[in-house]
């Protein structure tokens, strides 16, 4: 019973760090864009000043970084929910 336990809150610490992380990035992303670029990251893509490559360039980036990253995070968790089945069943 312990072992649904500790399996519900790793899966609480993943949704959380799922949606947290995301979030985030997108502010850090935002930061560097802007530093980089010299001008604020192409959120409305309605404005007319906003070029066609700036909102791919941006889509690009920000859709590598945050998937790798929720990659990263759901990666290791997805394995040790695996394991947790074979440990409940050996004892």
């Amino acid at each position: 019973m312990s072992k649904k336990k500790d399996a519900s809150g790793g899966n609480m610490m993943v949704t959380v760090a799922i949606t947290a992380v995301p979030f985030l990035l997108r502010k850090v992303l935002a930061t560097a864009w802007t530093k980089v670029v010299g001008k604020e990251p192409p959120i409305d893509l309605t404005d007319p000043k906003v070029t066609f490559a700036e909102a791919i360039g941006w889509a690009i980036v920000l859709a590598i970084i945050v998937e790798s990253a929720r990659f990263g995070i759901t990666r290791p968790a997805a394995a040790k929910r695996r394991e947790l089945p074979e440990a409940a069943e050996s004892d």
